[in-house]
């Protein structure tokens, strides 16, 4: 018999050792009216991270990523772009970002090539390093067909990739994105995986989200927002994690009866590797190996493993959430 019992949760991802984050969120507290919607919410991003931001819809999330990018002001707390206090210096720290909010500010009557041109040309950019930027990203993104179409003629996808477009048109180092797979299609869904990926190998990443295959897909690192404030902060492996996933018990050999299940605190036996049952443990705390091994031998099974479970992303968010919603 080989049993082994996992380590409790994964060791915590190593710090970037000195390096400052390139993104800062301190104390940020916004209220409207009386409605209280971030409370309190700090964290930081370094670069390399791609930093999933989840939460109900009304949670506080996008506006959270207005305080940081200085689209509103915070009542209280600060936020820092590459070290810059956005409220002091917002255009400085504007030029070290790009960010894709949820409803993209497009010019209806433009063509697509003048609007990237328009929004390069308030970024600093120019001339020849201007025009091979929109190639470059056009072709990335699957634009280039629609250079000289006009905005307001676009589906909702391509609106999409132009939205993302002029948020990366002066190559920041810090890349904000609010919901950027919205109305893209799978082969363009796994297009905008892989290029966020490639980005935050020099990049400080924000996605925010409320799909969470997306955000177990690519992020390095999540942060959960529920009624405006911030209730979990990992990487998926520590939120999965958890000791609320329960163990699992497999046993070989003959078949488990219900009495004995009842017995030893197990659940009904299912199917996994060939000649082997996966059992639930039902009873309180940590599984006694020894009684467990003796009990299930004498009812002519075998204990082959004793395994801590893992809650999957859903489960871990919607006990983090209850599923509430909040304030946007």
């Amino acid at each position: 018999m080989s049993t082994e019992l996992p380590v409790d949760s994964p060791a915590p991802t190593p710090s970037p050792g000195n390096l400052a984050p390139l993104i800062e969120a301190n104390g940020l507290r916004r209220t409207f009216g009386a409605t209280l919607a971030v409370d309190d919410v700090s964290f930081n991003v370094h670069r390399g991270e791609i930093l999933g931001f989840l939460g109900p819809n009304g949670a506080g999330k996008s506006t959270t990523l207005r305080m940081i990018t200085g689209l509103i002001a915070p009542d209280r707390g600060e936020a820092r772009i590459k070290g810059i206090e956005i409220s002091e210096d917002p255009q400085s720290a504007r030029q070290g970002f790009g960010f894709l909010p949820e409803s993209i500010p497009l010019y209806d009557e433009m063509e697509v090539i003048d609007y990237l041109r328009f929004i390069g040309g308030a970024r600093g950019l120019s001339g020849r390093d201007l025009e091979d930027r929109i190639a470059s990203l056009a072709d990335r993104l699957s634009l280039s067909p629609m250079l000289r179409r006009r905005c307001g003629t676009l589906s909702k996808g391509f609106r999409q990739r132009v939205g993302l477009a002029q948020a990366l048109i002066h190559d920041p180092e810090v890349v904000i994105l609010d919901e950027p797979t919205n109305g893209l299609d799978p082969r363009q869904i796994i297009e905008v995986r892989d290029l966020i990926t490639d980005l935050a190998k020099e990049r400080a990443i924000i996605f925010s989200t409320h799909i969470l295959q997306e955000i177990a897909a690519i992020c390095t690192r999540i942060i959960v927002i529920n009624s405006g404030r911030l209730i979990a902060d990992g990487t998926p492996e520590e939120l999965m994690g958890d000791e609320q996933g329960g163990w699992l018990i497999v046993t070989a050999g003959k078949a488990l009866d219900d009495d004995v299940c009842g017995n030893l605190s197990l659940g009904q036996g299912i199917s996994g590797a060939p000649g082997e049952m996966v059992h639930a443990w039902k009873g309180e705390g940590t599984p006694d190996i020894s009684a467990l091994s003796s009990g299930i031998e004498s009812a002519g099974g075998m204990l082959v493993s004793v395994e801590r479970s893992r809650e999957t992303l859903e489960q871990v968010y919607l006990r983090l959430t209850g599923a509430r919603g909040g304030q946007r």
